[in-house]
């Protein structure tokens, strides 16, 4: 059915108005697509570019042995050398080391009747005079972090007695190892590190000789159900495990890149800005003065400056500061300008910045000046950040040492003459061993930092006596954690010193407590109170005098 014109017109009518729009946006969504499909395919055109190819190849494999022996290298001479890197390498010692380490075992034998002396053994290592040099000594924890600072990792290898049970930790150079040797079946769990070195030695006669070996360390982690002489024609050194430290390292890589990589050209191109500005510096300042003439009056000028200035006839110094310049009619001189010369060695911060950036380092500090840019409390809050990363730098240590440790107990259980006694059996799901040790004695070991926030002393002081309030804390307890925020050293061998070797009580000091009332003092302390409620005590006589006699004694004496 035919609908009349009239009506045609008017749905025509209602149908563009209602469409148009539609159409329109249609259009616009059209035209936005195009537009994004073009930029997306000049993205990726661009991500095509021979440059980024370049890059990204070299981002998908590891450096090469012979590439990481080089960087490693430069990293070093520019620690020794340059300011900025020889800084931010001993920043980041003293923030991680500066401050020490408390390590204690929980278990000391005094616990219980049968409990067996683990942190005998754990001072045995960390005090034999090898291990100091190489690991638990205050100049060996400088050095290690120094070469995570230019080398990017350390290996430690654990010689162990098998009779004794003996740990001696030695570092093997990272230059030496040449290949990670991982499980066929996951790259992130390393077997053995190949190990090739040139070993020196003398004959009889004087004479040296170079001979060059090869070895495999095993991973301390991998322990095959049987220990197999030799792997890949190479011997395997089954006593000496390996511990591989690594910072910096990549996801799926096998060795770590040191710290310093990331910030040498930036120190190098401060060092370079320096230089230069010292150069303009050195140039502006060979001329000062400048003359001109002409005629007869230039050869008389050049015989004057030829004689040079006039001495003191005492002193013997020359006059040449505030003296008057005679010269010719025609001849005038004046001052070198110095407008347009560039003078101002804070241009190259920025530079400076780039390099603290790549070292976690504010430039405060890497430039030791935090008064130059700003007042104290913004170089205090420039320094938290520091603090965080750095704690984290702490918290590879502590694993570190939490591996060579249980290794260390371990192997005091696993030798027939070690001091330990106890069970080791392998875990299914790990495959690790595990020790449970006789006499219900405790396998942790306990590794504390001291603080970085720099909190106020008072302020945690306070807050452990608010703790030991509570009645939940043993006086040992808080007699270390008094001891590690006065900064006190040597606190194991103080809070022993306090329990009694037989009964394992804490012994209460008998002297009167710093501003108490000597027992009083040392009753409220015992209950968890303040010491100082006690009130200052009775005060005494400078001179005293004698009490009068007993007029009884006097009888009896009679």
């Amino acid at each position: 059915m035919r609908l009349p014109a009239p009506v045609r017109n008017v749905i025509e009518s209602v149908r563009s108005r209602i469409v148009a729009p539609v159409q329109e946006e249609l259009s616009i969504e059209r035209s936005n697509a195009e537009l994004l499909r073009e930029s997306v395919t000049d993205l990726e055109r661009q991500l095509l570019d021979p440059g980024w190819q370049q890059f990204v190849a070299y981002a998908q494999q590891e450096f090469s042995t012979e590439g990481m022996v080089q960087l490693r290298a430069i990293c070093r001479l520019y620690t020794l050398k340059n300011p900025l890197l020889k800084r931010a390498a001993s920043l980041r010692s003293a923030y991680v080391h500066g401050q020490g380490v408390e390590i204690t075992a929980r278990a000391n034998g005094k616990e219980h009747a049968g409990e067996q002396d683990v942190q005998a053994v754990v001072s045995a290592f960390l005090d034999d005079p090898g291990n100091k040099r190489t690991l638990t000594g205050a100049e060996a924890r400088n050095q290690n972090e120094h070469a995570l600072f230019t080398d990017g990792e350390l290996f430690h290898a654990l010689f162990t007695s098998p009779r004794t049970g003996r740990v001696q930790v030695r570092t093997l150079p990272c230059d030496e190892i040449v290949e990670v040797i991982c499980n066929p079946e996951d790259n992130s769990e390393p077997w053995f590190y190949r190990r090739r070195w040139v070993q020196m030695s003398y004959q009889g006669d004087g004479s040296q000789r170079n001979d060059l070996r090869e070895e495999l360390y095993p991973c301390l982690d991998y322990k095959p159900p049987g220990r197999f002489t030799r792997y890949a024609n190479m011997p395997v050194r089954w006593d000496a495990p390996v511990v591989h430290t690594t910072v910096n390292r990549p996801l799926h890589w096998h060795r770590g890149v040191p710290d310093a990589y990331a910030g040498v050209d930036w120190a190098r191109a401060y060092k370079t800005f320096l230089e230069d500005w010292a150069t303009l510096m050195k140039s502006l300042a060979k001329f000062a003065w400048r003359l001109t003439s002409k005629g007869s009056a230039r050869a008389q000028a050049r015989q004057a400056l030829a004689a040079g200035a006039p001495r003191d006839s005492l002193a013997g110094k020359a006059l040449d500061v505030g003296g008057t310049a005679v010269t010719p009619m025609d001849a005038i001189m004046e001052a070198i300008p110095k407008t347009g010369a560039t003078l101002d060695s804070e241009s190259g911060r920025p530079l400076a910045a780039m390099a603290g950036a790549a070292y976690d380092m504010p430039v405060t500090m890497l430039l030791a000046d935090p008064g130059t840019t700003g007042n104290r409390a913004t170089a205090e809050t420039l320094d938290r950040p520091t603090e965080l990363v750095l704690g984290q730098r702490r918290d590879l240590w502590t694993s570190t040492l939490q591996r060579i440790l249980s290794h260390v107990i371990t192997a005091a259980v696993r030798a027939p003459e070690g001091p330990l006694k106890g069970t080791i059996i392998r875990d299914p799901y790990s495959d690790q061993d595990v020790v449970t040790l006789d006499g219900d004695t405790s396998t942790k070991v306990d590794i504390e930092w001291p603080d970085l926030s720099g909190a106020d002393i008072a302020t945690i002081v306070k807050a452990i006596v608010d703790a030991d309030g509570t009645g939940t804390m043993p006086p040992e307890l808080v007699l270390r954690l008094v001891l590690t925020a006065l900064g006190v050293r040597d606190v194991d061998e103080l809070v022993e010193a306090m329990v009694d070797d037989d009964t394992g009580e804490f012994q209460w000091p008998s002297r009167p407590a710093l501003g108490g009332a000597g027992g009083a003092a040392a009753g409220l302390l015992r209950a968890g109170r303040d010491p100082t409620d006690a009130g200052p005590g009775p005060m005494e006589d400078d001179d005293p005098e004698p009490d009068p006699p007993n007029e009884e004694d006097e009888d009896e004496d009679g």
